[in-house]
């Protein structure tokens, strides 16, 4: 669905985007992940052709985008982190507007405003003049707009910005239910949580390069086996103390009452194995599982490892 190669733009001397690679399938809602500067903006910008690049391809459902802006409008819906300048028309006259922008008109046109306003639940708004709705209505108004065209890709920018817990739930129910309907959406969040629970696919860029892409649950899983192990015990404590110290994969010990801290460097099997060692020293584990990892602490370590500076 959405193909990008060896992408580069330089602003002056600052290189925002530094041979960025990513490539996104059908059906996949992608949580696009990074600190201020990494090159996110500049990327989304890109894909729906309000940038140029200096160097690169960028191809959208067949549609080379750099090349072919006017067919790109037609595979793209963009929702941005602001909502626009049309306070001044009515929530039906809004969504009517941009239907006849995409050559909508007539009985045609009002079914499809219809259709859409239902499904982001502003259907009995439709009289309501557009400044007199909230900020979470605003977002939700924008999302039916990008979708008037039944666009191929959905790109948001930051969408749950400055929404109260109430209205990024309805975002993130919007969401799933056209990622269950097949749309392929690209989402660019500072909410890591809220990624972590609706997304497929994550990519988290820095410094203009991706440095890690996957499904949620492969990243996880990677973060995740580096992770404290959590031992629980209901006596022994010194028993199983002195197992551990003498465990070749046992690098940091640390004790909070009867819960046991390892940094360990091994394997499934080697955790496997170590159980089954304390089970047999008939020491009583009620608890053995890695730290569970979150979108937060994987961002933390990748960009760590990059040298970034998050802010």
């Amino acid at each position: 669905m959405l193909e990008i190669k060896d992408l580069h733009k330089t602003y002056g001397k600052f290189h925002a985007l530094d041979g960025l690679d990513l490539s996104i399938e059908d059906g996949e809602l992608f949580g696009f992940v990074g600190s201020n500067g990494a090159g996110k903006t500049t990327t989304i910008k890109i894909i729906t052709g309000l940038l140029r690049a200096d160097s690169g391809s960028v191809t959208v459902d067949g549609v080379d985008a750099l090349k072919n802006r006017k067919a790109l409008k037609k595979k793209i819906g963009y929702v941005p982190d602001f909502f626009g300048v049309y306070d001044n028309l009515k929530v039906s006259e809004y969504m009517e507007f941009f239907a006849s922008c995409c050559g909508m008109e007539g009985l045609l046109a009002r079914q499809r405003c219809m259709t859409l306003l239902e499904q982001v639940g502003l259907d009995e708004k439709m009289d309501f003049y557009v400044d007199g709705l909230s900020r979470g209505m605003k977002q939700r108004l924008c999302m039916a707009r990008a979708l008037i065209h039944d666009p191929a890709l959905l790109v948001l920018d930051e969408p749950s910005s400055g929404l109260d817990p109430k209205s990024r739930l309805e975002m993130k129910g919007i969401l799933k239910e056209l990622k269950e309907q097949g749309k392929t959406i690209f989402i660019s969040s500072h909410i890591l949580s809220e990624l972590s629970e609706i997304c497929t696919d994550i990519g988290i860029i820095d410094q203009g390069k991706m440095v890690a892409k996957g499904s949620i649950d492969d990243i996880l899983s990677r973060v995740n086996a580096s992770n404290l192990l959590l031992i629980s015990v209901l006596d022994g404590v010194e028993k199983t103390m002195a197992i551990l110290r003498s465990h070749p994969y046992v690098q940091t010990i640390s004790i909070k009452g009867k819960e046991i801290a390892v940094g360990f460097t091994g394997e499934k099997r080697d955790e496997a194995v170590l159980l089954q060692r304390l089970v047999d020293a008939e020491v009583p584990v009620n608890g053995f599982m890695r730290e569970r990892g979150s979108l937060e602490s994987i961002f933390m370590q990748f960009i760590d490892q990059k040298g970034g500076d998050v802010s």
